[in-house]
């Protein structure tokens, strides 16, 4: 992969910690979440082991609806007005706000804006384009309810990443205004599966096995895996707004990112690709645990401010 990261992630400590997390997630997440457990199975999984999260203080919590869905908004004191539209990952199976509370509420604290995790549907109910059109129809309710473009950033985690994206484009395909920026935690963008990365110390979360179930059950049949409105890596990248990749290096997903990167920045995005070795798939979702999460949630809100938010 030739797409240069413009970051050193700082260097690895806590090392009797990740060992830890490492541990647990191999059994209890990467163990389970997969097939032959049904997706049924797999949510309940992921609610359980999402119990328990770590929020900061000050952060208020409430439900609501955004184009039609259903949502959750995280307010900070002395929010600046921006707001950014989360959408949670789970291999567009699985998840739901309630599994994210600790990733939205310390952006919301840290970038100093409200979050609005979106319940989007999941396959295999609501296979694609369903996701995609509620973020879309989302993004249509934050301007209806008076918010500008500039004051718009969307982001999200895995297949949250993956809709970040595509619903960028198919917003901008839809003469829409476009978001002022995209955070992506190590995103899907190749259906295709054919540059899976092999880490040397192995992805303690996800299992090859569920990205295919992932892709069996969301990608309808007939619709080739490559397909841009599905997989953003094959998309005319071109109109993308200034876009931050966060990815860990002990990854399956590790190329989707990097080509990603690669790709937009010959396309002439403003593409920030930070690489976090030691680490891995959304290892954000452990901010207020371990302190390389604090840092990237912290690169997360510095993007973000950069931007005007």
């Amino acid at each position: 992969m030739t797409a240069s990261a413009e970051f050193q992630a700082p260097a690895a400590e806590q090392m009797l910690l990740r060992g830890l997390l490492r541990g647990f997630l191999r059994l209890f997440f990467r163990g389970l979440v997969r097939p032959p457990m049904p997706v049924s199975g797999q949510r309940r999984v992921l609610r359980a082991l999402t119990t328990v999260t770590l929020t900061p203080r000050g952060v208020r919590r409430s439900a609501s609806t955004l184009g039609a869905r259903p949502c959750e908004w995280h307010r900070a004191p002395g929010a600046r007005g921006g707001v950014l539209l989360y959408l949670h990952g789970g291999a567009f199976m699985i998840g739901g706000p309630d599994t994210h509370r600790g990733i939205c509420a310390s952006l919301a604290k840290r970038a100093g804006l409200d979050v609005c995790a979106l319940d989007y549907r999941l396959a295999p109910e609501h296979p694609y384009p369903a996701a995609r059109d509620d973020v879309v129809a989302a993004y249509r309710g934050l301007l209806e309810s008076g918010y500008r473009a500039e004051q718009i950033a969307i982001g999200g985690d895995s297949a949250g990443g993956n809709l970040s994206l595509v619903g960028c484009l198919r917003i901008i395909e839809l003469g829409l205004p476009a978001p002022v920026a995209l955070v992506c935690f190590s995103p899907a963008t190749d259906f295709t599966g054919e540059r899976m990365h092999q880490p040397p110390a192995g992805d303690p979360l996800i299992h090859p096995s569920w990205v295919e179930q992932a892709a069996e059950l969301y990608c309808p049949a007939g619709v080739p895996r490559d397909d841009p409105g599905m997989s953003p890596l094959f998309a005319d990248l071109r109109c993308l707004p200034p876009t931050l990749v966060q990815v860990g290096e002990d990854e399956l997903l590790l190329n989707d990112s990097l080509r990603l990167a690669e790709r937009a920045t010959a396309a002439g995005v403003d593409m920030r690709l930070e690489r976090y070795p030691g680490l891995w798939h959304v290892f954000q979702a452990h901010v207020g645990v371990l302190r390389a999460a604090d840092y990237a949630i912290g690169r997360v809100a510095a993007f973000l401010r950069e931007r005007g938010l």
